[in-house]
Formats: C-alpha cells, structure tokens, sequence
C-alpha cells in the first residue's frame, strides 16, 4: 500500500514551472502549439523515462 508521494511527483516538486515557463517564453517555445505545451511535453517526456 502506497502511504506516501508517487516517484513522478517527487520528481516534479525539484522542477520550478515558473521558470521553465520564464525560459520557454524567452526563447519562444510555446510560439505556434495551441494544445500541448512545452510543458507538457517535459513532463511525459519525464514519465517516459521511469
């Protein structure tokens, strides 16, 4: 029985999304997506690794 965080939100909490999100803003990441953003894209990209 699981009694505390999952890995995948472990890893996220060391993951500041502000800052990403200042990054991808300053670099034009997200110009042309309308549904999958970058950010979501790390994040499966994360889960597809464990």
């Amino acid at each position: 029985m699981n009694h505390g965080k999952y890995v995948f939100s472990q890893l996220i909490e060391f993951l500041s999304q502000r800052v990403f999100d200042r990054l991808t803003s300053k670099y034009s990441g997200n110009k042309s997506v309308k549904h999958f953003t970058c950010w979501n894209q790390l994040l499966c990209m994360i889960f597809g690794q464990l």
